[in-house]
């Protein structure tokens, strides 16, 4: 499809990656003169009605969703029965080609990138969409350390609607929380496991439930304990980590900006000023009309504060919730968020509903 135009306005160039229903180029928007992403859905016989439906909703998903780490949506079309979806071209690399490249991350890189991949699940949480297929292929990393997240395509609306068909399950086996491997709808929390697996691929350079077929792996979910991360894994760290895999999901973190929150704390050894400063940065990004005037370095000063602070529970919330003005510059008053609770019921005598040809539609 090199050289195609789509829409009168989009001129293909270059296929950059293939995923299960469609290809992405780099293209050329000819009315705006800029260089963006373009995902074309993979014509099919059977499957066109379902794939192009995903990208609609791809489409409305994402383009609901404003957030520094989320892949933006430009432009949404439909050409001679082919559906394509016009994003932000994202500078950089997949995270799995970066752990494929450089194997273990050290253990700052992995906070950072978990927590700003956990702000934007959060922000897509709190406006009612569950992704349903965090994996490091669709976490794109920048050459300075910013984390897009992609690919909504199989994302699915709180109030369960989507085009998932009966008996089908979708997702990638490695990264499958446990109750959707026994049939259970997504939730939130599904997210922080997937984002949990992610984190303890990204410090060992391998994927902590893989064996030989789909149906194993997405057993391996269920049954089996994560392997150990290393011992130099920080403390804090590490706890996080295993919370995202517990296999109950009210086990996990009460929610995605919670975590993402978390994350942003320094941790002696961990994390250094400037990557805490980019995670809390991110989280205090807001859709709503909240004002911010304080500047990097009295960012920089809270967080010292905060960490010496022994008012600030081992957790790294205060104990006092009246915490003391860093500066005496005026300040807009930041609301508290309600939280996300994302329940779970168990799944009781629900049968695993994984026969293999569930997995030919996963990518």
């Amino acid at each position: 499809m090199e050289g195609f135009r789509l829409g009168g306005r989009y001129s293909l160039t270059t296929r950059i990656a293939s995923g299960g229903m469609g290809d992405v180029w780099e293209a050329t928007d000819d009315v705006l003169a800029r260089t963006v992403a373009v995902k074309v859905m993979r014509a099919t016989t059977d499957e066109e009605p379902v794939f192009a439906q995903r990208f609609r909703d791809e489409a409305l998903y994402t383009a609901n969703l404003s957030h520094p780490n989320v892949a933006t949506v430009y432009d949404y079309g439909e050409e001679d029965s082919l559906a394509y979806l016009v994003m932000e071209l994202v500078p950089g690399e997949p995270l799995s080609a970066l752990v494929q490249r450089r194997g273990a991350l050290p253990a700052h890189e992995v906070r950072s990138i978990m927590g700003q991949a956990a702000l934007a699940l959060g922000a897509a949480h709190e406006a009612g969409v569950v992704h349903r297929d965090v994996k490091p292929g669709n976490i794109m990393v920048t050459p300075g350390g910013e984390v897009k997240l992609t690919d909504f395509g199989i994302a699915r609306a709180v109030d369960g609607s989507g085009q998932t068909r009966t008996g089908e399950v979708l997702g990638t086996p490695h990264y499958l929380s446990p109750e959707q491997a026994l049939g259970e709808p997504a939730t939130g929390a599904s997210d922080l496991y997937a984002l949990g697996v992610v984190a303890h691929e990204m410090l060992t350079g391998r994927r902590p439930f893989e064996k030989n077929t789909p149906v194993a792996t997405a057993l391996s979910q269920v049954n089996d304990p994560p392997p150990p991360l290393p011992d130099d894994v920080p403390s804090e760290l590490r706890a996080l980590i295993e919370q995202c895999l517990a296999k109950a999901p009210a086990a996990r973190p009460e929610s995605a900006r919670e975590l993402g929150e978390r994350l942003g704390l320094p941790e002696a050894g961990c994390l250094d000023d400037r990557a805490a400063e980019d995670v809390l940065g991110y989280a205090a990004e807001d859709a709503g009309d909240v004002e911010r005037d304080v500047d990097a370095d009295v960012a920089r000063e809270s967080l010292a504060a905060r960490s010496s602070d022994p008012q600030v529970r081992a957790d790294g919330a205060l104990a006092d919730p009246t915490p003391t003005p860093t500066h005496s510059g005026p300040r807009h008053a930041r609301p508290r968020r309600r939280r996300v609770h994302w329940a779970w019921v168990p799944a009781s005598g629900v049968a695993l509903v994984l026969a293999l040809t569930s997995f030919g539609l996963v990518r």
